[in-house]
């Protein structure tokens, strides 16, 4: 059984709720984590889909096409990481369209797959699948099947789904324990959890033939990152374990299988 690897392709500091005019005062080192989770690829034989932040391509056009180069699927990431429910409709649209111009210029095709920021497509902003087709995506990886201050939508489906407009979604993976969806498949998750959660996740989708999505950030192999203060639970969820990343991946190629997410959905490029 083949699972899905993806990767939100953002810097450490993208992804901290702050607005990108503040994005120029910090570190780069969006090179440093890729590099790093590339290899590992690699190593493991595995191909990977990379969810890519607009700016982030537009600050490192040469690491996107080498990503590409290498046999990697591009995905969008939007392009200024915001949430999706905060900027309605038209914002969703305008952000979108500008990441996906600039992703398809970089790698000279269409971008097929989308996952927004902050999983941030939920229960009232439904109407986001309706602009995701509008724009000619063919699927989706947004929905987190949990509920999380944040993000999360508990009720959706938890595998591989066709919506009415003809998009596919292809959730988050979860664990169901005692009557919840745990989410231990990616992320902080991945760090903060123990190593098994993750394990039998995948291992139960899969008896079951259906295939897990796996997700990291490049900035999760990145310990020597810089650190700056942060709301309690922001500054937890982002450092923890960050020393521990690498490992934990290594085992997770060797005991199971990934392909990019629109190889493990069976669609085509061309």
């Amino acid at each position: 059984m083949r699972n899905a690897f993806t990767v939100d392709l953002e810097d450490w500091y993208q992804g901290l709720e702050m607005g990108p005019e503040r994005w120029g005062g910090f570190e780069d080192r969006l090179r440093v984590g890729t590099e790093r989770l590339l290899q590992l690829l690699e190593s493991s034989g595995a191909r990977a889909t990379f969810f890519v932040l607009g700016a982030a391509a537009e600050r490192h056009p040469q690491l996107v096409r080498e990503i590409h180069d290498r046999g990697h699927e591009i995905g969008t990431h939007g392009y200024g990481h915001h949430f999706v429910y905060r900027l309605g409709a038209d914002g969703f649209r305008d952000d979108l369209r500008r990441s996906l111009d600039i992703l398809g210029s970089l790698v000279g095709e269409q971008i097929r797959g989308h996952r927004a920021p902050f999983f941030s497509i939920v229960e009232g902003s439904e109407w986001a699948f309706d602009v995701l087709a509008e724009c000619g995506l063919a699927y989706d990886s947004s929905v987190f099947p949990v509920r999380n201050y944040r993000y999360g939508m508990p009720r959706a489906p938890r595998w591989v789904h066709r919506l009415d407009n003809g998009l596919t979604e292809f959730p988050l993976s979860t664990l169901r324990m005692l009557n919840r969806n745990i989410p231990a498949c990616g992320g902080a998750y991945f760090r903060l959890l123990p190593y098994i959660l993750t394990r039998r996740c995948i291992g139960r989708l899969n008896r079951v033939q259906r295939p897990a999505v796996f997700y990291i950030h490049p900035w999760e192999l990145d310990p020597d990152q810089p650190r700056i203060d942060l709301p309690l639970r922001v500054g937890l969820t982002h450092y923890w374990n960050l020393g521990g990343t690498q490992k934990r991946l290594e085992r997770l190629l060797r005991e199971f299988e990934f392909a990019t997410m629109a190889e493990t959905l069976g669609l085509q490029y061309g």
